[in-house]
């Protein structure tokens, strides 16, 4: 085995010896070189047989690039790296699992994928069709009939295709969907006879950018027009910025149509960072529910632009109540398109006065032409003072505030914040300052997501970081070999309560509700007796670890320890044993 660096920003790269050329080639062979036409630069995967003919031809063929391989240790990851090297980059990778089984473990992360609205090119693939070519037993248990029905309520499109030709379309068909917005997780299923079949001459194949999906649609002028009247003659305006790209251009001209309108904004913890949380105009922490403060600016404005915002029916009926809500309601979104009757991530039906069936990228630009400066109603919003962190323990507070202080002035991207985290204790100013949480809400995505957002940022000087629970990095800490294998730097601040927390607080409501002990709360909930040594979790696998923190005074220079080990292009995980509890109250 030789593995190479290749230059600054690229991946370790496990180089195989060079095939010789000839003349004939196998079914897999333009499906991989299909697979390159398409720019997707890796495939994360866990091997498998059911696929051993595209990963020939992936090493043997393309020599391993475009895309090259990321090998992982279980298939929530390959989708979970996917899924955050797309948050980071706004490009499109692939992954692979194999057969059913493969597919089964990663559904997790499909429907994660499916619930953020993110591009992922996913293979599979099933054991001979046709019964006479099975092996006994093995090939028998990983073919299915309707394999792609195990995802196909969670993805936009899935397709078995029946030959070559077919599977040369099907693919180009797959990327075309998952780009075109609002995107989401495809899934292609390539059966392993036709992968293993000899071809002769490799087939003419399709100008793929040809193939490519559309341009953002934009707004009718009309709308835009009444859109642009509404909010100019406003008293009291708001801007919802939920989902946008990670576009600075976008960034900028959201900045700038809130400065004209003097419009208040407010960002949603849930989603990547949207607008600078240090402005004049960010009206409140961002949060997963509004804050008492921010309901009362939802609940005044007479004009409201929701940007692709995360479940607007709830926010105003947070702010509302069960009354009607009266003010004008301009809807940025063209998430509709993706509403389906199995899972109901559309949340409920929004109001709507002017509905602009678009990205935000497209119609903001739009609305900051058309729309007047509004000089009535500016204010500025000081962020409120925040209480100082315990000095008996290590709490969650006190690892935002050594945060703060650690990367002021550098580079970073967080990756992701635990359950109960404040939105005050870091700003947020740049696009890529915070990617979001990762859309369906499941435990276990934290360290693939890291580390597929850490391989998007490689060479960047952007140093990935995140903050996440002790069940979260538990569930998906295989994840740290991939890094650790490829040289994929990011910092991982695990806030280790040793429980599932937010379930002790679930069933200390029930006992309370029903009138029992509210001191068992925590059975069935502690992470604890033995505890797990999560930093020798991280040094087992390759990567740094630091820990148990327990002494609040070392907090920051474990964080800073862990930031030059990423900078250095290292792994670096630190167990930060917080008191249990939540910080927010939104």
């Amino acid at each position: 085995m030789r593995s190479v660096k290749d230059p600054a920003g690229a991946i370790v790269h496990d180089t195989p010896v060079p095939a010789q050329p000839g003349g004939e080639f196998w079914g897999s062979d333009p499906i991989a070189a299909v697979l390159s036409g398409l720019d997707i630069p890796y495939i994360a995967l866990v091997p498998g047989s059911s696929y051993r003919g595209l990963h020939d031809s992936i090493v043997n063929y393309l020599g391993n690039r475009a895309p090259q391989m990321v090998l992982v240790l279980h298939e929530e990851n390959t989708v979970a790296i996917a899924h955050g090297y797309a948050k980071a980059s706004g490009r499109m990778m692939a992954a692979a699992m194999h057969a059913n089984i493969g597919l089964m473990r990663a559904v997790m992360a499909v429907y994660n994928a499916w619930c953020d609205r993110a591009p992922i090119l996913m293979f599979g693939a099933t054991g001979p069709w046709d019964a006479a070519r099975r092996r006994p037993w093995i090939d028998w248990i990983h073919t299915s009939a309707d394999q792609g029905a195990i995802v196909r309520n969670i993805t936009k499109w899935d397709n078995q295709p029946g030959s070559v030709g077919a599977a040369v379309e099907a693919i180009m068909r797959a990327a075309q969907i998952a780009r075109t917005a609002p995107q989401g997780p495809v899934y292609v299923n390539l059966e392993v006879a036709m992968q293993e079949e000899k071809i002769g001459a490799l087939p003419p194949l399709p100008d793929i950018a040809r193939y490519a999906a559309p341009p953002p649609v934009r707004p009718a002028p009309e709308l835009v027009a009444a859109a642009a009247r509404l909010l100019s003659g406003a008293r009291n305006p708001l801007m919802l910025a939920g989902r946008c790209s990670r576009s600075l251009e976008g960034w900028n001209a959201r900045v700038a149509l809130a400065e004209r309108l003097n419009l208040p904004v407010l960002t949603h913890i849930k989603l990547a960072a949207a607008f600078p949380t240090d402005h004049r105009l960010h009206a409140a922490p961002p949060g997963a529910s509004l804050t008492p403060e921010a309901a009362k600016l939802v609940a005044s404005a007479d004009v409201i632009l929701a940007l692709d915002w995360l479940d607007l029916a709830g926010t105003l009926k947070q702010a509302h109540g069960t009354g009607p809500v009266a003010a004008k309601v301009i809807n940025v979104s063209c998430d509709a398109h993706s509403h389906r009757g199995w899972s109901m991530d559309h949340q409920g039906l929004p109001p709507a006065d002017v509905y602009l069936m678009c990205e935000t990228d497209a119609a903001v630009p739009l609305l900051l032409e058309a729309a007047g400066p509004r000089t009535g109603g500016a204010k500025s919003y000081p962020p409120a003072p925040l209480p100082p962190a315990p000095a008996e323990a290590v709490s969650m507070r006190g690892i935002g505030i050594a945060l703060e202080a650690a990367t002021r002035g550098s580079d970073v991207c967080y990756t992701r914040f635990p359950l109960g985290w404040n939105g005050a204790y870091t700003h947020l100013r740049h696009p890529l300052d915070y990617i979001g949480h990762d859309g369906g809400a499941g435990v276990g995505s934290g360290p693939g997501m890291t580390v597929g957002a850490g391989l998007a940022l490689k060479g960047s000087g952007r140093v990935p970081v995140a903050i996440m629970g002790d069940g979260d990095f538990l569930m998906g800490n295989t994840a740290v070999w991939t890094a650790a294998h490829y040289e994929i730097p990011c910092l991982m601040i695990v806030s280790n309560n040793r429980s599932f927390y937010n379930d002790e607080r679930h069933q200390g409501r029930m006992a309370r509700e029903r009138g029992r002990p509210e001191e068992n709360r925590w059975i069935g909930q502690r992470i604890g007796d033995p505890d797990i040594d999560i930093a020798g979790l991280a040094r087992m696998q390759g990567a740094a670890g630091i820990g148990p923190v327990t002494d609040p005074a070392k907090v920051q220079s474990a964080i800073e320890e862990g930031l030059a080990a990423a900078r250095a292009g290292k792994v670096c995980v630190i167990d930060a044993r917080v008191l249990p509890g939540y910080d927010n109250r939104g």
